[in-house]
């Protein structure tokens, strides 16, 4: 329908077009254009990183991110339940352990103390995922990892311009991972980025990105890596969204702030955290949950909301609950039990930069008609 409101619409009026015409006129629309490299110091430099490494998306970030550290069979590696299936997926396909905790019911987020409850002698690492708007708090988690000698992959793909205790999110893991999809505050259609301190780990991603090609021996292969590589298009197009960050993030603060006027008093649901004692939330969507006297699930709130032109999406489904997961043998009678309610009562409402006042407001209208 014309007046129909998507989840997700991307603004692109800045220097997109100027930079993507650049790429056609010099010809430069490879993964060797130049625009890669901007893309990737400036973003790198804009999280407080000494390397950046386009990759073709958030999940190819991910998988590179646990090989580039050698993690494999007879590895733990312990992350959310709560996520998106990439981090799972990464850590099993490289041979390794995922091993899973639950979300706090308010952040949505992981916490240290659930991950100090998971730790054995095979963890080797804590994939730490921040969801939806708020960081996970890192400073307890930080010393979980230098008390036990783990390694820290930071998936900060809903993160861009977000701090956690004034500090980049982004600059915590001894890896962090980046996604570009189109509902990010930076996109490039498709896209992620690798972003560590280490020289030698930063180079190791590059080759992994680019099959592991060799420089004296160019289709000699001492290991598998993945066609990962990030097109001149692309990045240029993330330059340009990058260098109006600032701009997407009190956009959507202040996105965030009119839904919490507009849906203020809605009984029935729990609105996102604004803030806690060390992150604001960035709002990257506004998620609702639905509370236990709603006589429906998130999934019929959605079908009622569609009927009204207004698009959504449901939560993550949690990994232990995963079928492909469930095949494999792993996470058999585990239980998350905030996690299952996340997934089976929330959801999230149109939040897209190009969201207009109005928009927002038949929004709102429609969840409290819905919830009526």
């Amino acid at each position: 329908m014309s007046d129909f409101i998507p989840v997700n619409e991307p603004l692109l009026d800045g220097n997109e077009k100027k930079y993507l015409q650049e790429c056609i006129d010099t010809g430069w629309i490879s993964s060797e254009g130049p625009f890669v490299r901007q893309f990737e110091e400036q973003f790198a430099g804009r999280v407080g990183r000494q390397h950046g490494v386009a990759v073709a998306n958030g999940s190819g970030a991910l998988d590179i991110a646990v090989q580039a550290l050698r993690l494999g069979p007879g590895d733990e590696v312990i992350l959310p339940t709560f996520t998106i299936i990439s981090c799972a997926a990464a850590v099993v396909r490289a041979g390794a352990t995922p091993v899973l905790v639950d979300a706090d019911p308010v952040t949505w987020n992981m916490s240290a103390e659930q991950v100090a409850g998971r730790i054995t002698e095979r963890t080797k690492a804590i994939m730490v995922v921040h969801i939806y708007g708020l960081p996970v708090d890192m400073g307890p988690i930080l010393e979980l990892a230098r008390e036990h000698d783990l390694r820290i992959i930071e998936d900060a793909a809903q993160m861009h311009g977000q701090t956690c205790r004034g500090r980049s999110c982004g600059s915590f893991g001894d890896i962090s991972t980046f996604s570009f999809y189109p509902n990010k505050h930076v996109t490039t259609g498709e896209g992620g980025m690798v972003v560590c301190d280490d020289p030698d780990l930063a180079e190791r991603c590059r080759g992994l990105r680019n099959l592991c090609f060799q420089a004296h021996r160019r289709f000699v292969h001492e290991e598998l890596g993945w066609n990962y590589r990030m097109t001149n298009l692309q990045a240029a197009l993330g330059l340009a969204q990058l260098e109006r960050l600032d701009r997407f993030v009190a956009r959507k603060r202040v996105m965030g702030g009119r839904y919490a006027e507009l849906l203020r008093g809605t009984a029935g649901i729990q609105m996102p955290l604004p803030r806690t004692g060390y992150a604001e939330n960035i709002y990257w969507v506004y998620g609702l949950v639905l509370e236990d006297t709603v006589p429906f699930d998130a999934q019929e709130a959605m079908k009622r909301l569609a009927a009204l032109g207004i698009g959504t999406r449901p939560f993550f489904w949690p990994m232990h609950e995963q079928p492909v997961f469930e095949k494999r043998g792993l996470f058999t009678a585990e239980c998350y039990p905030v996690a299952e309610r996340l997934a089976r009562r929330g959801f999230y409402i149109p939040s897209g930069m190009a969201l207009t006042e109005p928009e927002m407001e038949r929004v709102a209208r429609g969840v409290r008609e819905v919830l009526g």
